[in-house]
């Protein structure tokens, strides 16, 4: 495969703290949940996948774009911390299939449940531009760990590896945050595990380069990313975007940014 070029403005460690987005707070506010954060530094890269890439999709014609640094959630919203979250707000929870709560990424939540925690949190979810940045972290392969994706690496439907690879394990159901390593930014699971909400419409990508992206100004559907335990692996890759109605909610989940 070709690889293309990626650059880096900022060559940073990744630190991760544990500090929620808004910051301290007074003594009266409800207590907020703690989130691991992981910085990424500000860089360009080429979003989308090279016409070589095994399986691509046609929504997916590279592009330049230039990102200022962030801060980006370790792991996958929890169902501990959007728990929170409804009781601090009378807010439905949503179920979890009979699976188990606490450590699990929290599902079965719409684009607008998403972006209420996050805001609740005086945090906001990704753009895709971010996401995709966030989940390659510097790799211009396939997949953060390279040209295949494994079931000791990820939590997919192992029975439907990439390209010409064998067959691995399928779990059939989410798996605690955390459960495999992370990327070289510190981060866990933008591979498989729960489909993660963007805070983009989804629309065509553009064809000249782009400064810090947001999406189309509207649209029909609201962008995924990662792909989710039942997903195969050509779903999971770094590249592959998902659309789907803001109300869907089934094997969805999020995690946090913050310009902060």
């Amino acid at each position: 495969m070709k690889n293309l070029s990626l650059y880096f403005s900022v060559f940073a460690i990744v630190a991760i703290f544990s500090l929620s987005c808004g910051g301290g707070g007074s003594s009266n506010e409800i207590a907020k949940p703690t989130i691991k954060w992981a910085l990424i530094p500000a860089g360009k890269f080429m979003m989308g996948s090279p016409a070589s890439e095994v399986d691509r999709s046609d929504n997916e014609s590279q592009h330049e774009v230039n990102l200022s640094a962030f801060k980006m959630s370790a792991y996958e919203v929890t169902f501990a911390q959007y728990d929170a979250f409804c009781d601090a707000t009378k807010r439905e929870k949503p179920s979890d299939e009979g699976w188990g709560r606490g450590q699990r990424p929290v599902i079965n939540v719409s684009w607008d449940d998403a972006t209420a925690f996050a805001e609740w949190m005086g945090c906001r979810l990704p753009t895709e531009a971010e996401w995709e940045y966030a989940c390659r972290a510097g790799s211009t392969t396939a997949f953060n760990t390279g040209d295949n994706l494994t079931s000791n690496q990820s939590n997919y439907n192992g029975n439907f590896p990439y390209k010409n690879n064998v067959k691995d394990i399928y779990y059939k159901l989410s798996k605690e945050v955390g459960s495999f390593a992370a990327n070289k930014w510190g981060l866990y699971d933008m591979h498989g595990n729960v489909c993660e909400w963007c805070s983009d419409w989804y629309g065509d990508y553009p064809s000249s380069a782009q400064t810090n992206p947001k999406g189309p100004s509207e649209g029909f559907y609201r962008v995924g990313r990662g792909g989710s335990w039942f997903f195969t692996a050509i779903g999971c890759r770094s590249s592959y975007r998902i659309a789907n109605y803001p109300d869907y909610r089934l094997n969805f989940g999020f995690r946090l940014v913050s310009s902060k």
